[in-house]
């Protein structure tokens, strides 16, 4: 009867294995990826953006700081910041220093709900269940202060905002919303259609869902910037994220992809997966930690 034990010891260590990889070394892999998007007008020079998303910083992770800090040796021309930054009611001085540097470069950003709300634990398989209502604590996090500190350095808040800003000399007009996760979302206050003769036109929104795209995408941005997803955060090789935590198609989990709207029009997007997991889920697999550097190109001429 022994040997009938090997299979169920072989699943077992196998799964040991990959839960020591996930919790062990991919959530503290941390990656730069590079992406080209051809949305700049023709003859334009390339524009280089930094997408940073869901640091869920706690203070002692100091090699999660220094990995963000190093980033501004890229020199972006403009820094996008969608949200999830908090993980700790004492967080905001980690955050505030893990930007440090990049915040003397033009920058925007957007709350998450994990801005505005303590962590909690949950069951990890409901990560994997249809989703109801979220859940948030009572727990409330200090996102005022990392606000302040952000609108203090120059960086411009997108919560459910619209305004222009300048990069590399450049006029980009810029709308975004809070965190429609939980509804925060309030497109109807700042929606019309971009203006042509800005350099380039930007959505910015935490939380991917449809109902925000499609918006932005009607009134003709087309570039959008999200996180939220933690492109899946557990991911199977060859199949790729299981759950997008929004209406968003697992496809799209992370990555630049081509956003339809229900009205057939359509946007660049880009889904950050973002550099951290909640404290309560510290696991990653197949999906590591990222931030992103987009340049972005001339489209190709009409005709």
């Amino acid at each position: 009867m022994r040997p009938a034990l090997s299979v169920p010891l072989a699943v077992l260590g196998a799964g040991a294995a990959g839960l020591c990889y996930a919790a062990g070394f991919e959530v503290r892999s941390f990656r730069l990826r590079r992406v080209e998007v051809p949305v700049l007008a023709p003859g334009a020079r390339p524009l280089r953006v930094l997408h940073v998303s869901d640091l869920h910083l706690t203070p002692g992770q100091a090699k999660k700081r220094a990995w963000v800090r190093a980033l501004a040796g890229l020199e972006p021309d403009l820094v996008v910041n969608t949200g999830d930054n908090l993980a700790h009611r004492y967080a905001v001085p980690a955050v505030l220093d893990a930007f440090g540097p990049l915040l003397n470069r033009p920058g925007v950003f957007v709350m998450g709900s994990n801005d505005y709300y303590a962590p909690m634990w949950k069951n990890p398989a409901r990560y994997l269940l249809p989703k109801g209502d979220p859940q948030l604590t009572k727990d409330r996090l200090p996102w005022g202060d990392l606000r302040d500190g952000f609108v203090a350095a120059g960086w411009v808040d997108l919560n459910n905002a619209r305004t222009r800003i300048k990069a590399d000399h450049r006029e980009i007009e810029v709308v975004g919303t809070d965190d429609a996760h939980f509804r925060r979302d309030r497109y109807d206050e700042v929606a019309g259609p971009a203006d042509r003769a800005a350099d380039l036109r930007l959505g910015v929104t935490h939380a991917p869902y449809r109902r925000v795209l499609d918006a932005m995408t009607a009134d003709g941005f087309e570039l959008i910037l999200a996180g939220h997803t933690h492109g899946g955060q557990l991911c199977l090789p060859g199949v790729g994220a299981l759950v997008t935590n929004c209406d968003l198609p697992r496809r799209q989990a992370k990555g630049l992809s081509r956003h339809v709207s229900a009205a057939g029009k359509a946007s660049w997007l880009h889904v950050s997966a973002g550099l951290g997991t909640s404290p309560y889920a510290p696991v990653r697999f197949a999906c590591p930690p990222e931030a992103t550097l987009l340049t972005l190109v001339e489209r190709p001429a009409v005709g």
